[in-house]
C-alpha cells in the first residue's frame, strides 16, 4: 500500500486482503467471503471502479441491515432436464453461482443448451466474471438479473425497472473471449454514486430528478430516476429482463425487490438467469471449424480500428496484475473505518 497525491495504490493481493478482512469482520462466512472477494478483485483488476472495492460499502451495509444471510447454504433444487435451479438461501449470489456452475456446464454438454436459475439471492456486482467462467469451458453464455426499481421506462419518470444488466460471452480459442456486460439503464447506478462522492456532475441523459426534469446533479439523479439507454430500445430490453429473470424463474421484479428492501438501501434481492450453449450440441464435430470461422467477424471489426467490447478490460488486467490499482483516498479511509 502506498499513499500518493492521486489516492492509495494497492496491489490486487492487497485488494483481496482488504476485502476479505472487511467481510470477515462483519460476519460473512469464509466461503462466501472468498467468492465475493474474487468478484470485487475482478472489478479493480479490470479498472471498473464502480464494481470494485466501492461495492464493499454496500456489502457491509446489507449485512448490517440483515438483508443478506451471512451463513447462507446455497442448494441445488430438483428441476427438469437442461435446467439447474439453485436456492441461494438469501445469501450473496456469488457462492450460489459457484454451486450451480458445475451442473450447468454438465447440462449444457449433455443437452446442447442449459439454463441456471438462481433464486433468493442478493446481487450487487457485474455479470462478466460469471460469463467468463462459462466461456472458459468453451460455452456461449448469456446472463441477466433485475435489481431495485431505480430506472424509469422510456417516456416516463417513475422508476419501474432496475439497471437490469445483460451480459453475453463467446469463446475464442486463440484470443480473449468476446464479452459484453452492460446495464440497460443509460449507466450503472454505481457510476452516478461515484460522481456524487467525487462532487462531479453527471452527463445529461443519465437521470432525471424527482420532478422528471433532466439533471446533471448526481444526488438529484439518485433521488429521482435513471434513464434507459437508447430510449424505447433499452426500455424494451429492461422489460424482457424483468420477465425472464423475475416471474419466469419465480423471483422478484425490481419493484418487488425495492419493496422487500423496505427502505434499508441494501443490495437488490431476487434472482438471476444464466444460459449456457455448447456449440458442439448444435454443430457436432463441425463446431470447432465454425467457431474459427467466426473470427472473420472480429477481424472485420478490429481491422477498421473499432474496439471490441471488453478489450479495454482485458488490456487493463494485463497491467494491473503488475502495477496494482489506485483507490481514492476518501474511499480507502472509509473502507478502513469499516
Amino acid at each position: 500500500m502506498k499513499r500518493t497525491v492521486d489516492g492509495v495504490r494497492l496491489s490486487l493481493d492487497e485488494v483481496r486482503a482488504l476485502t476479505t478482512a472487511t467481510l470477515l469482520r462483519h460476519g460473512l462466512r469464509a466461503d462466501h467471503v472468498a467468492a465475493v472477494a474474487e468478484t470485487i478483485v475482478a472489478g479493480e483488476r479490470d479498472r471498473c471502479a464502480a464494481h470494485g472495492v466501492y461495492r464493499l460499502t454496500n456489502c457491509v451495509h446489507s449485512l448490517k441491515t440483515g438483508k443478506v444471510n451471512p451463513v447462507a447454504e446455497p442448494r441445488l433444487e430438483p428441476s427438469a432436464a437442461g435446467i439447474v435451479c439453485v436456492d441461494a438461501d438469501g445469501g450473496f449470489a456469488q457462492l450460489a453461482f459457484r454451486t450451480g456452475l458445475p451442473p450447468l456446464v454438465e447440462a449444457a454438454r449433455a443437452n446442447g443448451i442449459a439454463a441456471l436459475a438462481i433464486g433468493r439471492c442478493v446481487h450487487f456486482a457485474a455479470l462478466w466474471p460469471e460469463i467468463e467462467a462459462l466461456t472458459a469451458h468453451g460455452l456461449v453464455a448469456i446472463a441477466c438479473t433485475p435489481s431495485h426499481a431505480w430506472v424509469a421506462p422510456a417516456g416516463g419518470r417513475i422508476p419501474v425497472f432496475g439497471t437490469n444488466p445483460l451480459a453475453f460471452g463467446w469463446p475464442r480459442p486463440e484470443a480473449d473471449p468476446f464479452v459484453f456486460d452492460f446495464a440497460t439503464s443509460a449507466v450503472a447506478r454505481g457510476e452516478i454514486e461515484l460522481h456524487r462522492r467525487a462532487g462531479k456532475p453527471i452527463p445529461e441523459g443519465w437521470a432525471v430528478d424527482r420532478n422528471g426534469d433532466p439533471t446533471t446533479d448526481a444526488a438529484a439523479g439518485l433521488a429521482g430516476a435513471l434513464l434507459t439507454f437508447g430510449g424505447h430500445k433499452g426500455s424494451a430490453l429492461s422489460t424482457m429482463i424483468e420477465l425472464i429473470a423475475g416471474p419466469m424463474i419465480g423471483s422478484l421484479t425490481s419493484a418487488e425487490s425495492l419493496a422487500h428492501d423496505a427502505g434499508a438501501l441494501a443490495s437488490p434481492y431476487g434472482g438471476e438467469l444464466v444460459i449456457a450453449i455448447d456449440p458442439a450440441g448444435i454443430l457436432g464435430d463441425a463446431a470447432a471449424g465454425h467457431i474459427a470461422r467466426a473470427e472473420a467477424l472480429f477481424d472485420a471489426i478490429e481491422g477498421q480500428g473499432a474496439r471490441l467490447p471488453s478489450a479495454r478490460r482485458f488490456a487493463a488486467r494485463r497491467e494491473t496484475v503488475h502495477d496494482g490499482i489506485v483507490v481514492p483516498t476518501e474511499l480507502y479511509d472509509a473502507l478502513l473505518a469499516l
